[in-house]
């Protein structure tokens, strides 16, 4: 027999530099007991998990939103217009948007590819979408529409990275996303600290002192990831920041790459979402001025769309040239797929005052924002009445991200069982409670700290079980690692 002609040698080292996922050790045996709950009933001290390790809302029982489901039915099969009955089984405005985007279509298909950018009539919807949001004109030939915001985080890497003398700065802690494409391409990380006590915010002089650090070492750093609203730290951030954040930017060359796909979900009455390219515009800085990239979804916000995959960038200031390029390289994935580009411009663009469909859209949407609101605080609250555990207020986005000051017998237990201590701390969680949390390793975390996110997804009648379970838990493992 010829001997296998790939091995895990041979495979690409920058795919094997990528880091081993810490959460998956809570997966997979959150997987385990999941089977033995089901098949060995009585095996386990509860009998059902608690998922907050999940970012993904229907598959926590959140119902899509009517109107999108509606038109995306319609759009899906044309030929239920044609129908009479269907005049009362849909709305008005669901009918008439589903018309008016087959109309976009040859022969009125969605099967077929558009546009490699996207639909040209959809992308005029999302940038009116846009300049209606930020009170600034947007171009629709800025924007790119993706399969969510994973496909163009990964193009501006290919775009930005040419060797390993190349860095991006990178948020700590930040979705592993940025780190493993960066790990991909080759680039080198330069990471910065948000600051906890100022509620995650970040902070310039860790700023300078990063990338001063990065360019005496050789690195050209060519970009500057923020993520706002957090993952995973649930924080907003405020308007001043976001300013020092552009000048930064601006003074030092480098690209802004805004991932603000948590848009729509904001907890408290004091802090609005405002765009970086909104500041930006606001602060008189044009094309000319600043390089910016921001990224959006459908996956998050109340509509929780994951599985449709649908996304936008919007490119700004970047000569004709670079835009080009950004072109070409779109261009190599035909486009993204048309359901996901349909969805995301009725996020951007969904009914009005006037639209028959409004009071029950708004109602949904509210309902839900709702939900979330009170389930994040219910959880803050309760965290922060725990032995050495101390948690910022979620102000958007899905999650919280305490802080565990784990006892040194715990740290000494881990290091035992050749783990991490945040691990640890949620495998014993876990074993003991059924609730599945995501080690703070996995998104990065100040040496010496550790954390854990959390979502806040699970059904509001469950928080209650949430919070007795890990209150309970959380005592006896202080108790039992003293010092």
């Amino acid at each position: 027999m010829a001997p296998c002609a790939l091995t895990v040698d041979s495979l690409n080292p920058k795919v094997l530099a990528l880091a081993n996922h810490l959460g998956n050790a809570i997966t997979h045996r959150a997987q385990c007991i999941q089977n033995e709950i089901e098949t060995k009933p009585g095996s386990h001290p509860f009998d059902e998990l608690i998922y907050c390790n999940l970012s993904n809302p229907q598959s926590m029982g959140q119902q899509p939103n009517k109107f999108f489901r509606e038109v995306l039915a319609l759009c899906d099969y044309p030929h239920l217009l044609e129908r009479s009955e269907t005049n009362s089984l849909f709305s008005s405005d669901a009918i008439a948007r589903a018309q008016k985007i087959l109309d976009l279509f040859p022969w009125r298909a969605t099967g077929g590819y558009s546009h490699c950018q996207g639909t040209e009539g959809l992308r005029d919807v999302i940038a009116a979408g846009i300049t209606s949001r930020d009170g600034f004109p947007c171009n629709a030939e800025d924007i790119f529409l993706t399969d969510g915001s994973a496909p163009p985080i990964h193009m501006m890497m290919h775009l930005l990275i040419r060797d390993e003398k190349d860095g991006i700065l990178c948020p700590i802690p930040s979705h592993s996303l940025y780190t493993s494409s960066m790990v991909l391409q080759g680039a080198t990380l330069v990471p910065y600290y948000l600051d906890e006590s100022r509620g995650w915010g970040v902070r310039i002089s860790d700023l300078k002192k990063q990338l001063d650090g990065a360019r005496s070492k050789g690195v050209n750093v060519r970009g500057l990831v923020v993520i706002n609203p957090g993952n995973p730290t649930g924080h907003v951030l405020v308007e001043e920041n976001q300013r020092e954040i552009i000048e930064f930017c601006r003074k030092e060359g480098l690209v802004l790459l805004a991932d603000e796909v948590y848009q729509e979900n904001i907890y408290i009455a004091d802090r609005k979402f405002k765009s970086f390219k909104k500041i930006a515009r606001s602060m008189e800085f044009g094309e000319g001025d600043i390089s910016l990239v921001s990224f959006h979804s459908v996956s998050n916000g109340y509509y929780g769309e994951c599985g449709r995959r649908g996304g936008y960038m919007e490119v700004t200031g970047f000569n004709s040239e670079v835009k080009k390029q950004i072109y070409k390289v779109a261009s190599l994935s035909s486009c993204s797929n048309i359901s996901g580009q349909i969805l995301m411009s009725l996020v951007m663009n969904p009914p009005t005052v006037e639209d028959e469909s409004y009071t029950s859209y708004q109602a949904e949407r509210n309902g839900i924002l709702s939900t979330f609101s009170r389930c994040a605080e219910a959880m803050v609250c309760a965290l922060n009445r725990l032995e050495g555990v101390t948690c910022c207020k979620a102000e958007g986005a899905m999650f919280v991200f305490p802080s565990v000051r784990l006892p040194k017998k715990a740290i000494a237990a881990a290091e035992e069982q050749n783990t991490g201590p945040d691990v640890f701390y949620a495998l014993r969680l876990l074993e003991n409670t059924g609730i599945v949390v995501v080690p703070g390793s996995v998104f990065g975390q100040v040496p010496g700290t550790w954390h854990f996110r959390c979502t806040i997804l699970p059904k509001e009648e469950k928080i209650p079980l949430f919070i007795s379970r890990f209150m309970a838990f959380h005592e006896r493992f202080m108790e039992e690692y003293h010092d």
